[in-house]
This record gives C-alpha cells, sequence and structure tokens, in this order.
C-alpha cells in the first residue's frame, strides 16, 4: 500500500472507470474515444510500478507490461506463419488483448522507439497492419496507463517536460493527464512514510493506524461534493489515527464493472460550460515556447474525465460540482 500521493490515486481511479465512447451520427462512423490515458512520471523510488500494478490487479481486465522487454509486435500485431501447413496466423499483442480494459505500461522511458507504435492505438483505438498481402484493422479500445522515469534518473527542473521526459509532444499530446512526482525531503512526510513503511513490515494493526486513513463521516454525498475552499489534495487526505477499512478487491472489480456496462453519462449544460471556460484559459496561457501543447484534445480529455467521475457515482448526468 502507497502512502501519500491521493491526486495521483484520484486520477488513477478515474481512469479506471472511463468516459463513453461516442458515434457522430450513427455507429458506422468513426468513433471518438472515451478511455483516458495517464502518465506519470517522476524519481525511483516513490511507488510508481505498485501503483501500476494495483490499477492492472483491480480492472476487470487489465494487461500489464514493462518496456524494457516489449518489442513493438508484442504491443500490437505479429503476423506469424504456422510449420506444418504454411498458412499465415495473426497473434495479437498487449493491446490488442487488453480491449475494453486497462493496459499498464511499465519503464515508459526504456522502450526505445517503439513509441511510434501507440500513436495510432492511443488516438484512433484500432490497430491497422498490412503485411504479406494480409490487411487488416483490430480493435483496441484500452486506456494505457504509463509509469516512467525521468531522463537521468531524476527530474531536472531547469528543464522542460518534454526534456526531462524525452518525448515528442505527437506522443505527450495523446495523455490525458501527467502526473510529475518529484521526491523532495519534507520532515512531517517522512516521519509519516517510514512509520507506515515499518508498521507495514511489522504486520500490527494498531501502528499502521498512525499512517493510514479513513473517513470518520460516513455521509450519504462523496466527499469531493462538499462545498469547500480547500484544494482537492487536502480534501482527500484523511487524518492521522483514523481507522481505514478499504473496499475488498472483488467488490471493487464487480462495481467497476457494472458501472463501465450500464452507466453512460451525458454532460450537463452547467458542466459544459465550467469546462469551455476552463479550456480557454488554457489556451490563453499556452503562448511559451516550453510549454506543453494545448490542442482540442486536452478538451476532449477534460469532457472524457468528467464523465468518469460521474460514472463513479453511478450518475446518468455529469453535473457542475463533476466538472
Amino acid at each position: 500500500m502507497i502512502n501519500g500521493h491521493e491526486v495521483v490515486k484520484a486520477g488513477l481511479s478515474l481512469a479506471l472507470f472511463g468516459g463513453c465512447q461516442k458515434y457522430v451520427d450513427d455507429k458506422n462512423r468513426i468513433p471518438i474515444r472515451g478511455d483516458p490515458h495517464i502518465l506519470v512520471v517522476g524519481d525511483p523510488g516513490l511507488g510508481k510500478s505498485q501503483m501500476l500494478q494495483a490499477v492492472c490487479n483491480v480492472a476487470p481486465r487489465g494487461i500489464y507490461v514493462c518496456g524494457n522487454t516489449t518489442t513493438t509486435a508484442g504491443l500490437t500485431v505479429t503476423l506469424s506463419r504456422d510449420s506444418a501447413t504454411g498458412d499465415f496466423a495473426l497473434e495479437a499483442g498487449a493491446l490488442v488483448l487488453g480491449d475494453q480494459g486497462i493496459c499498464g505500461i511499465d519503464e515508459f522511458d526504456k522502450m526505445g522507439n517503439q513509441h511510434q507504435a501507440l500513436l495510432e492505438a492511443m488516438e484512433q483505438q484500432s490497430i491497422s497492419l498490412a503485411k504479406a498481402g494480409i490487411v487488416c484493422t483490430l480493435p483496441a479500445r484500452t486506456s494505457i496507463i504509463a509509469a516512467a522515469n525521468p531522463v537521468g534518473g531524476h527530474y531536472n527542473k531547469g528543464k522542460t517536460v518534454s526534456e526531462n521526459l524525452k518525448m515528442g509532444s505527437a506522443l505527450l499530446s495523446r495523455f490525458d493527464l501527467v502526473f510529475i512526482l518529484l521526491d523532495t525531503p519534507n520532515v512531517d512526510h517522512d516521519h509519516l512514510l517510514s512509520e507506515h513503511v515499518m508498521a507495514m513490515r511489522a504486520g500490527s494493526k494498531e501502528t499502521l493506524r498512525g499512517a493510514t486513513v479513513t473517513r470518520t463521516d460516513t455521509q450519504d454525498s462523496s466527499v469531493l461534493e462538499v462545498p469547500s475552499e480547500r484544494p482537492l489534495k487536502e480534501r482527500l487526505k484523511g487524518r492521522p489515527g483514523e481507522y481505514f477499512d478499504p473496499i475488498p478487491h472483488q467488490l471493487l472489480r464487480k462495481y467497476i464493472g457494472y458501472a463501465r456496462q450500464y452507466v453512460h453519462p451525458k454532460l450537463s449544460l452547467d458542466a459544459a460550460h465550467v469546462l469551455q471556460d476552463f479550456y480557454l484559459e488554457l489556451r490563453k496561457q499556452n503562448q511559451g515556447i516550453d510549454s506543453t501543447p494545448i490542442t482540442t484534445r486536452q478538451l476532449e480529455s477534460l469532457i472524457r474525465l468528467t464523465e468518469a467521475r460521474a460514472r463513479l457515482e453511478l450518475r446518468e448526468e455529469a453535473i457542475k460540482e463533476d466538472a
């Protein structure tokens, strides 16, 4: 169990629920993707891989691959010839097997030049193949959650985001959320973290209470819906000494499966106005050379995350609070 990083966990839980796939006019047209992609970048030893594996375990269909042992064919699709009959056969890779689920890619920075294999799968949500007289398109409607270390091991604040990640803007703009985790010494946080780690090793429930969190007031509505001026990070944090009762894995997996299958939220007018204002504000600020490119994709990302937030509460309409 990873202590802290509340906002990253909130983002990962939204990715588990995902937005709704839209079709323009009718179902024979090109669909607009509803699966958010998330990138977690940070210094070593902050528990990125554990969070990634936890998400893949909870997801109704989750596939975990490691970037340094992955080839392009292993991600997409490979064509092999059967030795007995001489026929060609298609063998599905990780993205095709994770269709309508989640694909977690660890060590994303060690993939070499395999990033271009993801470009089509991430935006068009399909993988097209043209080899040896076989031309076909396979569906790959999967959320990609990637974990990476910055170039040189530690994040350099003097460089821009794309320089730290050594990633082209074509790939970076396809991620809905990019989290940058920095390992800065902090007395209070380090004290809580060390207490948490030692309690986990000791296996004692009582010492575990010092660092783990819970909600004492079990209100009917969500903790995020209560009007508050505090930032999200503070609202998600629990107080030390509280008792924490997590939802069992199997139940959470069923809940996510149910929400993805039966709940399809629509965007309300209030929520749409909030998102539009925020997007226009982002476009205004995006004048610098080193900033991440803000395109229409970012507006679609905001809509997807808003729908996921409504789906988490099994609502059929995404309201202003979700946005």
